[in-house]
């Protein structure tokens, strides 16, 4: 089955590029709200389930233990932009399990967030591990294992303790089944599980709703929905979608992107949760996909319509700041979406 096109990017009166993809939209009952494309094929949902991969840390007590408060929690959901504030956070994070900086095994790179890079840059400086935009996982897999007891050394390979238990979350969650062949390794070292669009719906569903998981599960997951809402900023960043996003529809929405074109988000209020792809992984058009999801099924004010509309037809400027194009979604994609 081949994707059908769902974001288009215009130059001009024309269609310059077309991106394909799948979206599936589900309830924690496992009924089907909408799908479009292949659903049943499994992805590599990567930096999407961020805050899945978090349960165990509040699940265990150790976020508890360590006193950490919602900064650090959004942190270990989210992607950051390697902002100071960001950086101070995981490290402080680490400094509460008595660890630090050397004990982070996801590799370091540029900041995302310009301004962060070229203040580096301008102090003569290099990125650090902390400075990764998953720093704040990383953190919190190392103070699991620390609360748990267990060596933190080695922590992002499958067969690690943390790793078994996240994995274990992961297929409770999304019901899915994690065998050897659907694992592989994410960019910054940790084992990535491919799972369906479908599952990964679920799991977002069952996450803002507690439906089908332990009171625990879901106190813990409604503590890490309500950290995301309170601190959206650590979850991405200024300027950054999921930030926007999260702090516009303040606690209907939490929404969560991934590498390739993968994002995951819900509506606690409606008990949906949502999983697509963008299948040649354009960040511009899942971010625009995902645009029409919320389009689609949440309910918006005049204040929130006005201030959203931009991430419906994002413009595409030439070098001098002219706009010259657009990045849409398919025309009828939020009609498909509805039935």
């Amino acid at each position: 089955m081949t994707n059908p096109v769902l974001v288009e990017v215009t130059r001009g009166s024309l269609v310059e590029s077309r991106h394909r993809g799948a979206i599936a939209v589900v309830d924690a009952g496992s009924k089907r709200r909408s799908a479009i494309g292949n659903v049943d094929v499994a992805v590599f949902p990567r930096s999407a389930v961020k805050a899945l991969q978090a349960l165990p840390l509040v699940e265990s007590g150790a976020a508890d233990h360590y006193g950490f408060g919602p900064a650090e929690l959004a942190l270990a959901c989210g992607s950051h932009g390697g902002d100071p504030r960001h950086v101070e956070t995981a490290a402080r994070m680490l400094a509460a399990a008595g660890r630090g900086e050397a004990d982070l095994e996801c590799g370091a790179h540029y900041p995302s967030s310009r301004e962060a890079a070229n203040a580096l840059v301008r102090a003569g400086r290099k990125p650090t591990p902390l400075h990764n935009n998953c720093s704040g996982k990383h953190a919190s897999f190392i103070c699991l294992a620390c609360h748990r007891g267990v060596d933190p050394k080695g922590y992002v390979r499958p067969d690690h303790p943390v790793q078994l238990e996240v994995a274990a979350t992961l297929e409770a969650m999304t019901g899915a089944s994690f065998a050897r062949d659907v694992c592989a390794v994410d960019g910054c070292s940790v084992p990535t599980w491919a799972v369906p669009l479908e599952a990964l719906a679920l799991a977002f569903a069952r996450f803002v709703t507690g439906a089908g998981v332990s009171p625990a599960r879901a106190m813990a997951a409604r503590r890490l929905l309500d950290a995301c809402t309170e601190e959206p900023y650590m979850v991405a960043g200024d300027g950054r979608f999921c930030t926007e996003a999260i702090s516009l529809f303040s606690g209907r929405l939490f929404v969560k992107g991934g590498a390739e074109g993968v994002y995951c988000a819900a509506f606690p209020e409606l008990g949906l949760g949502i999983a697509l792809k963008c299948d040649d992984g354009a960040g511009r058009a899942s971010e625009t996909m995902m645009a029409a999801v919320i389009e689609a099924f949440l309910p918006m004010n005049e204040h929130e319509r006005s201030r959203f509309v931009d991430h419906l037809a994002q413009p595409v400027f030439s070098r001098v700041g002219s706009e010259v194009g657009a990045i849409r979604p398919l025309a009828g994609l939020t009609a498909m979406l509805r039935g």
